[in-house]
């Protein structure tokens, strides 16, 4: 079981496949978490992930995920994911993903504003997020 497990982080590693880490409140720095608090004053129920090299707060909604705040290590805001409706994406978005993703299906969708106020969306799949701009033209696959 250890080789097995061993091997399948390595993989990961070779891969580049980058996972979520959970983090506890305390593990976050409190630069980070003052500079979300002075931006979302209203959050409650907040959690914390690391990933990417960054922190994560999400918060809200049912599933509690219904909006994701990204800080650098030294709090500098990267950008909020608000969750919406796969319907309410850009009509041009499903169309791509059903001719470029064969049988993928959008599980989750989100609008992405970054720090300097641009807008994107974001249709996750089950090999990835795909990221299209405001009008719904293909960016990238994170």
């Amino acid at each position: 079981m250890k080789r097995k497990l061993s091997f399948l982080i390595a993989l990961g590693l070779a891969s580049g496949a980058v996972m979520a880490q959970d983090l506890k409140p305390k593990d976050v720095p409190a630069g980070v978490k003052t500079a979300f608090a002075a931006k979302y004053p209203a959050a409650a129920k907040v959690s914390w992930e690391k990933e990417k090299g960054n922190y994560e707060a999400n918060w809200g909604g049912k599933s509690g995920e219904d909006n994701s705040a990204v800080f650098t290590p030294g709090g500098v805001f990267v950008e909020i994911v608000n969750a919406i409706k796969v319907s309410d994406l850009p009509k041009t978005i499903a169309p791509y993903v059903m001719a470029h993703y064969k049988g993928a299906k959008i599980k989750e969708a989100g609008k992405v504003t970054d720090a300097a106020g641009k807008t994107f969306y974001e249709a996750e799949i089950k090999s990835g997020d795909l990221i299209f701009d405001e009008s719904g033209n293909f960016v990238k696959k994170d």
